[in-house]
């Protein structure tokens, strides 16, 4: 049985028309029957490295059955000169996330993902202590499975307090050794009730969209996932 965290998890590549810059890490959100990526705002567009793509690759697997199976997205970032991402934002400013809008109807008809809802967000008193063991889910220097297409998973520890501002900025610390590549994974505390699993989606149902949740100091954002 495959554990549903992974599946949550998609590898991104940026381009400039057809030349390959980077590789990055986002993951699956949906809420109100629309369906989000999400990923570090830095991988979409980052002034101090000249980074500019105009659209991104991420990879889908379209047979259930048979995860060898997948394919190559392409997702445009621009539309009439006007981003079509979303800038993360928390009370105090800009945080280093952003999400971007899937249409499920242009998604191949047999697309096998997961993704988190609101339900898997830490609520104001479910507290994450400092020393809180965490999950981050990527493809670091673009390690993966190749084979199955599957992302690997490091340990990591949160390392300042969760939800006030690291030194006033938008982000808060974990501890944990990562790489390039890792931008934008999801850093996840495993969940004990089994109503915190991650939901099951496919392009089959109708439709989904979500609000920017709470920001990793790496591009990445804290969620709560099922016990597999």
């Amino acid at each position: 049985m495959i554990d549903s965290l992974l599946l949550a998890a998609t590898r991104i590549a940026t381009f400039e028309h057809q030349r390959s810059l980077t590789n990055a890490s986002g993951f699956f959100f949906e809420r109100d029957k629309r369906l989000f990526l999400v990923t570090s705002r830095h991988v979409l567009m980052d002034k101090p490295s000249k980074h500019f793509p105009n659209r991104i690759e991420i990879e889908l697997h379209t047979d259930p059955e048979n995860l060898a199976e997948s394919t190559g997205f392409s997702i445009p970032l621009y539309g009439d000169g006007t981003s079509v991402w979303r800038q993360g934002q928390d009370k105090s400013g800009d945080i280093d996330v952003a999400v971007i809008e899937i249409e499920r109807a242009a998604l191949p008809p047999r697309t096998a993902y997961r993704a988190f809802t609101p339900a898997h967000l830490p609520g104001r008193l479910e507290p994450v202590e400092v020393g809180s063991s965490l999950l981050v889910v990527g493809f670091p220097l673009g390690f993966h499975d190749t084979l199955h297409h599957m992302p690997v998973v490091r340990q990591a520890v949160l390392a300042s307090s969760f939800g006030l501002r690291f030194k006033g900025e938008g982000y808060f610390l974990t501890d944990a050794r990562t790489h390039r590549g890792t931008s934008g994974a999801p850093v996840v505390t495993r969940a004990s009730s089994a109503d915190a699993g991650i939901a099951a989606a496919t392009s089959r149902q109708p439709p989904l969209f979500s609000t920017v949740i709470d920001a990793h100091a790496s591009a990445t954002a804290i969620v709560s996932s099922q016990v597999g």
